[in-house]
């Protein structure tokens, strides 16, 4: 399957999904008791937060790919997908970093505490904008980019304490899914295809964007043709 047609078959069914996801969350799941129409918030927060968690893994993931393999495809490759990855990813990021106080002000009375989870996502959110700004400046510069490969690999740890921070360390911020706090089965519903659809959409726009890079890395091959030729 081309790279083009699987893109249309992701848009197309993250399309779907999104409507479906919307549906449940406004017309099925039920209003909760306590937060009332705020908590449908959560849906929205913990799908976008879930996937920013995984296209920054692959991102790390593609950085090590990067450093380690030895053929320039797959370097190119790589550096194009922990592009792609790395700008879905921000973008969820942004989402998460919206909607969390957006609750936070009905459930705690403040937009914002220092709260273990809330703080280590702000900070790999940050490292993630880091990386984008550094790949950025780099170029064409194999040595930049490496340096950015290096800094989306620090991301992981951020991103496990992430999981284990409320745990670990304590903290206000809620554990609803394993906490039973999904009691109603049109909750259940809802979250799940809410997860399904953010997916749909992060799968989709990582392709679009993989697709992007890749044909202005050729770009500048052709470029460094010509100017070979007629330089």
């Amino acid at each position: 399957m081309k790279s083009t047609s699987l893109h249309i078959i992701l848009a197309s069914l993250a399309a779907v999904a999104v409507c479906v996801a919307l549906y449940l969350v406004f017309f099925v799941a039920p209003t909760e008791a306590t937060l009332g129409i705020v908590q449908k918030i959560f849906y929205f927060h913990v799908a976008s937060a879930m996937n920013m968690s995984l296209a920054f893994g692959v991102c790390a993931i593609a950085g090590a790919v990067y450093l380690l393999a030895k053929s320039d495809k797959w370097r190119k490759r790589a550096d194009a997908l922990g592009v792609a990855t790395a700008e879905a990813g921000v973008m969820l990021g942004a989402m998460v970093m919206v909607t969390g106080p957006l609750w936070a002000k009905v459930a705690w009375g403040t937009y914002w505490t220092w709260e273990p989870r809330l703080t280590l996502s702000l900070m790999v959110f940050l490292l993630f904008v880091a990386y984008l700004a550094l790949r950025a400046y780099a170029g064409s510069d194999a040595f930049g980019r490496s340096i950015a490969a290096g800094l989306a690999i620090l991301g992981l740890p951020g991103l496990y304490f992430i999981r284990v921070a409320v745990e670990r360390w304590g903290g206000a911020h809620p554990q609803v899914i394993y906490k039973g706090g999904l009691s109603h089965p049109a909750m259940r519903q809802a979250f799940f295809a809410s997860i399904a659809a953010m997916l749909l959409v992060s799968a989709s726009l990582v392709v679009l964007r993989f697709l992007i890079e890749r044909r202005r890395q050729r770009l500048d091959e052709l470029f460094l043709e010509a100017d070979k030729i007629f330089g």
